[in-house]
């Protein structure tokens, strides 16, 4: 039943999107993406700024009349590339005690064991920190502070934007094609979404700077 009353949708939301909404889908996408790490939103809520979002968003652009994937997944890797490279840029410039004065107790725990990643594995930390939700918002920062050489920051991080940014959001768009995937995918799309947020929001309680 669920699934017949999210086809039935499927025709407003191509209306919807080819009316007025093309270029806000895309913008909020990659503000998502960007605010995800260039902003420290991604502290807060990890999930609907991370893996969930990519693959809902190239779900959604599969069916969505309009919506070009490669402009979708190319911007979106933009906006990844950009999102990391503000939190590195912050990181060297503000330093460890701009970063603990907005960041819970437990959050710190978790700042400490994304700094043993990164004295561990360097370059690849910041390529494989994409697809880990924690890693992904802090390996920029750290790298900034650990003054990583800038270069090497840029090589890893376009690596890491091409694999998760691009990649993830091809992963969702093709995942539409499936047998099963395509008649069910704003079903899909809305229960990672309303998960990722009532995750979000879990995590921000229990993370936020006590005073």
């Amino acid at each position: 039943m669920i699934v017949a009353a999210a086809e039935d949708l499927l025709p407003w939301f191509n209306d919807t999107v080819a009316t007025a909404g093309i270029v806000g889908f895309y913008l909020l996408v990659w503000g998502l993406v960007f605010a995800g790490t260039g902003l420290f939103v991604g502290a807060f809520i990890p999930f609907i700024t991370g893996d969930t979002l990519l693959f809902a968003a190239g779900l959604l652009a599969a069916h969505l009349v309009g919506v070009d994937i490669v402009i979708l997944a190319i911007g979106t890797g933009i906006a990844a590339f950009l999102g990391d490279h503000v939190g590195f840029i912050m990181g060297r410039n503000l330093g460890r005690p701009y970063l603990d004065a907005r960041t819970g107790p437990r959050m710190k725990g978790i700042i400490s064991g994304v700094e043993q990643m990164y004295q561990r594995y360097g370059w690849w930390s910041v390529v494989v920190a994409r697809f880990v939700p924690w890693a992904r918002v802090f390996v920029p920062w750290v790298a900034g502070i650990g003054r990583m050489n800038y270069y090497r920051f840029l090589t890893a991080n376009a690596l890491g934007a091409m694999l998760w940014g691009v990649g993830l959001t091809f992963a969702g768009w093709g995942a539409y094609f499936i047998p099963g995937v395509k008649s069910a995918a704003y079903v899909i799309a809305g229960v990672v979404i309303l998960m990722s947020v009532i995750a979000g929001f879990r995590t921000w309680r229990a993370n936020r700077v006590q005073p």
